[in-house]
């Protein structure tokens, strides 16, 4: 029988790369000059500081830029809320969510079973889902009508076999 995984990964690499470049770029710029703006990336969380919270506001922005260049989704960033620190200063972290949770895998299968295209059956695997047909055209159906849906996460579909 045919089958497909349907996963939610970030390619930690790229990620490391545009806050590289975010901080290259905040250190260059004139409006920053003076703000003591910092962008860090942590285990799974990127923490930005900076003096107010307009200049938070736009550090966010650069930082979004970077992500969208190099194919990251925005999806997968969590942003807290903005905490007051010292010197007037504020910061924020981000936190990277990576994997689908278990209330996202149920409204995955819900919205899978809702299509009611006859042999489809999905299960949950850890923090991915795998997807089973009879035919392979029903899969592609699957994957078409997942990828138009919006759930808040970005899912990337592989492991697909005859």
């Amino acid at each position: 029988m045919p089958t497909f995984d349907v996963t939610s990964v970030v390619d930690m690499q790229e990620v490391r790369n545009a806050v590289d470049q975010a901080a290259r770029e905040v250190s260059q710029r004139y409006d920053f000059k003076g703000t003591n703006s910092s962008i860090e990336l942590g285990e799974d969380a990127i923490a930005m500081a900076s003096a107010s919270e307009d200049r938070l506001n736009a550090l966010k922005v650069v930082l979004e830029e970077k992500l969208v260049k190099r194919k990251v989704s925005l999806k997968v960033l969590d942003y807290g809320k903005v905490e007051d620190a010292s010197g007037g200063s504020v910061r924020q972290s981000a936190a990277i969510s990576e994997g689908i949770n278990a209330d996202k895998a149920r409204d995955i299968n819900k919205f899978i079973k809702a299509l009611g295209i006859k042999g489809i059956q999905s299960q949950t695997q850890g923090d991915q889902l795998r997807v089973t047909g009879k035919k392979r055209d029903t899969l592609q159906e699957v994957i078409a009508a997942l990828k138009e849906h919006d759930f808040d996460i970005p899912l990337q579909f592989g492991n697909f076999r005859d």
